[in-house]
């Protein structure tokens, strides 16, 4: 489909969604977002749903701004991707032993590793300014500096929630490594420092949301919000592919006779700020569940974990500012999910899958979220399929 646009809003609200599907409490953020001064637009991806302040699943530019609950408090988050020489002829029929291999290697949940990762003993694994981000914690706000000790042990780890590791099968039978991470706790923490900060700006007291509280350009508190924002969403990518590193160890190790090989890596945030120009103006654009796709720039579409993922290639659709969705999104909260299924749901949901199937996890049932196929249906002017995956392992945060 190509966008609707949603009548009534201050600015245009172009929606890749049939917005009879979308939250009243969703649509009410959208045009929520449309009354700030400095909004130039406001693209919606169909994976959109409720969010703080501002939706999961929403591309907002703005002009001289920048609003921290537009980024997400999951500063960074985003996908890692490698396609593998491993196909499914070198597979053993149990796969709990490699599941379990994974679990050990890259710690998850609130796990931590015993002593921060040493890149250096990492195969392959580019270690150039590894020295140089962390020189700049220093420089990051003072409400989090006492956290480098964990942040340093949490480099390298998975996290809770909707976070995962998969293994999947492309129409070819070739074998992928996915992985779905952002910025641990210290990204969080200094999302909520900032949005605190924010909230007490003068120029924020009269908004229909507190939430939606922003920075503007040429202030104190900008420059010191861009600057951790920045530090964050590298930790983000820095932290995905040392697990993405450490996933390949695994690997080589599981499958020495079949000599592993990795192509490049494909990689991309999508809770994230970029400077980009749009119709003769530069602007900050924030994507919170969306990823960027620029003509011909590579990202990855995630389902659920009993469904198929994407790898796909923008079209580069300025209309959306250059966007896409950033997986299935979910159509119902984790409460409701719980209520409504039980284990056997997930077990007859996720059935083939090596993965948890425990009361833990039934928030994350691919039930609880819209169907990936309608999802990639309504985008198809933003982005091109290159290959679709179907997991055989997930392991959950």
């Amino acid at each position: 489909m190509s966008y609707v646009e949603v009548p009534g809003a201050q600015v245009p609200i172009r929606m890749w969604a049939d917005p009879a599907s979308v939250e009243d409490v969703a649509m009410q953020q959208l045009r929520n977002v449309s009354t700030l001064p400095w909004i130039k637009g406001l693209a919606v991806m169909p994976d959109v749903h409720f969010g703080k302040g501002a939706t999961v699943g929403s591309v907002i530019a703005m002009q001289g701004a920048v609003c921290p609950a537009a980024v997400g408090v999951d500063i960074g988050c985003g996908m890692s991707a490698v396609k593998t020489s491993l196909t499914a002829n070198d597979l053993p029929g149990d796969l709990s032993r490699l599941r379990s291999k994974v679990e050990e290697a890259i710690p998850v949940g609130r796990g931590m590793h015993d002593s921060p990762v040493d890149p250096g003993r990492l195969y392959g694994f580019a270690t150039g300014g590894w020295d140089d981000f962390w020189g700049r914690f220093d420089g990051i706000a003072d409400a989090v500096k006492f956290r480098r000790e964990r942040a340093a042990l949490q480099m390298g780890t998975l996290g809770a929630g909707n976070h995962y590791i998969e293994l999947l099968f492309d129409s070819e039978g070739c074998v992928w490594l996915t992985l779905h991470s952002g910025s641990r706790n210290i990204g969080k923490e200094l999302a909520e420092f900032h949005i605190g900060v924010a909230q007490k700006l003068p120029h924020n007291q009269g908004l229909v949301d507190r939430d939606l509280a922003v920075f503007v350009s040429d202030t104190p508190q900008m420059a010191a919000y861009r600057n951790d924002l920045y530090w964050a969403q590298e930790y983000a990518k820095r932290n995905r592919t040392i697990m993405m590193a450490l996933l390949k160890d695994v690997i080589r190790k599981e499958f020495k006779k079949a000599k592993p090989n990795f192509e490049p890596e494909i990689s991309c945030h999508h809770n994230y700020v970029a400077e980009e120009r749009y119709e003769g103006m530069d602007l900050l654009v924030t994507r919170k569940g969306a990823i960027r796709a620029g003509s011909g720039e590579y990202g990855i579409i995630p389902g659920s974990m009993g469904t198929s993922s994407y790898i796909v290639k923008g079209l580069g659709n300025e209309k959306a500012f250059n966007s896409a969705s950033h997986g299935a999104g979910r159509r119902m909260s984790r409460a409701a999910a719980k209520r409504r299924f039980s284990t056997t749901d997930l077990e007859e949901q996720t059935r083939g899958v090596e993965c948890r199937k425990d009361s833990g996890v039934v928030d994350e049932i691919p039930g609880a979220y819209k169907p990936i196929e309608q999802v990639m249906g309504q985008q198809r002017d933003l982005v091109e399929v290159v290959a679709k995956l179907k997991q055989f392992i997930c392991v959950k945060g």
